[in-house]
């Protein structure tokens, strides 16, 4: 099991092999914002473990148990953005899926999904908890804390 900081280079390293053809350090470091030999020691990690190819001066390719996992990790943000869309939070939603999603389980993004997928299936529940969540009826849990 990845850590959470190796499993963003191994989602980074992924994103980045379905835009160029040859991935850098450099691209690595500029995208997830740390320096070069941050990003190489995470290489090495990732080579050891068989989820990419790595040696210096060669270029960066992904295994196929790399590229699995690298589009498991780019689905599982991008259901916890949507999610946070679809819930009408009012936060980065980028900055937010980031934050939660090293700690969900994968039954519970799992779970997620579904929400998803019926609030975008169904657009009259999804038009009235627009309405409610905007209304004075409901909640603000956020509100309380400020009090």
């Amino acid at each position: 099991m990845l850590s959470p900081s190796l499993e963003d280079y191994l989602e980074e390293i992924y994103q980045l092999s379905q835009q160029k053809k040859e991935i850098r350090v450099r691209d690595i470091a500029e995208k997830l914002n740390v320096s070069s030999p941050s990003v190489v020691k995470a290489l090495r990690k990732l080579n050891k473990e068989n989820y990419i190819h790595y040696k210096r001066y060669e270029g960066i390719h992904m295994t196929d148990e790399g590229k699995k996992l690298g589009k498991l990790l780019v689905k599982r943000n991008s259901i916890l953005q949507e999610f946070l869309f679809v819930i009408n939070s009012n936060c980065d939603t980028a900055a937010e899926a980031e934050a939660m999603e090293h700690y969900l389980s994968p039954p519970t993004i799992a779970a997620i999904e579904k929400v998803v997928d019926f609030m975008r299936g169904d657009k009259d529940v999804m038009e009235r908890f627009l309405k409610f969540s905007d209304s004075e009826k409901s909640h603000h849990w956020s509100e309380e804390i400020h009090t």
